[in-house]
């Protein structure tokens, strides 16, 4: 079988990878916990699932416009005026899920440079490489996970096309100060290259922070610059499963991605779109709740994670992940991955995949009761100075390593 060298290139997902191994080892009856997969507990918004309702008994489910439906292209101008504090036009939107790509896709030529923040999603430098790009990845302070501006400076070079950022990141949940957007923004100006900023985990915000933006530090209107921005409901309503995001960018860029789009899925699905509208403009104190969960979790998390020896870490400003550096015992992240899975049946993300080894990321969304029970376990795999018996499903396990 002849398979492209594109594709070689290409690395499988290890989240996803490890979510079907913990699915595989809970069919044969493991009592598994996965805190690798970053998808809260939660039941999609009722105005969402009545929305949905409303439309599978009309019936009347075709395609619909390639760039997204009309009612929800309104309610994500509606979002984006409330949340951002800037107006736009429905032409400035696109409908996807794979809006990052399609940006990408849009505006990459093959050996162009696209700069990213270390630790980073798994994906980016997977799909800078699958549009012919080659990502740049600039490595951050090892104490803050936060990139140096002076190290962002020096990564820029003539074939640069792009910088994208995340914030609150995915995996170390740490936020971006908006002195150094105001100058990532500045940068991407003076050198007239593109700034995308992955926006999925705006609303998971803690201790009552807010999050800047890049229009509060932007002198050019939507139209004139080569700012993106990419958001959707996966996160923001625990809205996995309906795979709906968008781009918000100038006009003539939501053209190309229009094209682009029109040429491979034609359109996102009617009825996911549907229960987007819905999401969005519906009671958003769902959001809130969400968030509150997910905060409260995190501080148990935190406090489990302080009992375990030798292990560094910073508390996350949002998102539902922590990135603790469990170099102390194992370097080797997808090793130390692989162990905690067999001795502790608890899944975690080596940090080699997220471009910092070393770390496991950790995530939270799910329920505190397993949150907690994952933390304890990692602990008496890892730890010598605990309890050599720990009682998991009602059966004791003696760690004899």
């Amino acid at each position: 079988m002849s398979i492209s060298k594109l594709t070689q290139k290409i690395s499988a997902s290890p989240t996803l990878c490890l979510s079907e191994k913990a699915k595989i080892l809970r069919s044969q009856g493991k009592p598994v916990i996965n805190l690798g997969i970053g998808e809260p507990k939660n039941f999609a918004p009722q105005t969402a699932i009545d929305s949905v309702k409303d439309k599978l008994n009309d019936g009347l489910i075709k395609y619909g416009p390639v760039c997204g439906s009309p009612v929800l292209l309104e309610a994500i101008c509606d979002y984006t005026d409330k949340n951002y504090d800037l107006s736009i036009d429905e032409k400035n939107i696109i409908v996807s899920k794979h809006s990052l790509f399609n940006s990408l896709l849009s505006i990459i030529d093959p050996g162009d440079e696209v700069i990213l923040f270390a630790p980073y999603w798994v994906s980016y430098p997977e799909l800078v490489k699958l549009v012919g790009g080659k990502a740049i990845v600039v490595n951050p302070d090892k104490e803050t996970l936060l990139p140096d501006i002076s190290e962002i400076k020096k990564a820029i070079t003539s074939k640069t096309k792009a910088i994208l950022l995340n914030s609150p990141s995915n995996p170390s949940g740490m936020a971006i100060s908006g002195e150094l957007i105001k100058k990532i923004v500045e940068l991407c100006d003076v050198h007239d290259i593109y700034l995308i900023t992955d926006d999925i985990y705006q609303k998971f915000i803690f201790e009552g922070k807010s999050l800047s933006s890049i229009f509060d530090f932007m002198k050019k209107d939507v139209d004139e610059s080569k700012v993106i921005i990419i958001n959707g409901v996966s996160k923001l309503y625990g809205m996995t499963g309906f795979r709906i995001g968008w781009a918000i960018a100038n006009r003539e860029l939501i053209k190309a991605m229009v094209k682009i789009q029109g040429q491979t899925t034609s359109c996102p699905s009617v009825i996911s779109q549907v229960a987007a509208a819905g999401a969005l403009n519906g009671d958003q104190s769902v959001v809130d709740e969400l968030r509150a969960h997910i905060e409260d979790n995190k501080k148990k998390v935190v406090e489990e994670l302080l009992k375990i020896p030798n292990l560094k870490f910073q508390k996350p400003d949002g998102t539902f992940y922590i990135f603790p550096d469990f170099s102390y015992y194992n370097q080797n992240s997808s090793e130390l991955a692989e162990f905690i899975l067999e001795k502790a049946m608890v899944v975690t993300i080596p940090g080699s995949a997220f471009g910092m080894e070393g770390h496991l990321r950790i995530s939270f969304a799910g329920s505190q009761e397993e949150v907690i029970e994952g933390i304890k376990r990692i602990r008496w795999a890892i730890d010598p100075s605990s309890n050599t018996e720990i009682i998991i499903d009602g059966k004791i396990y003696i760690r004899e390593w």
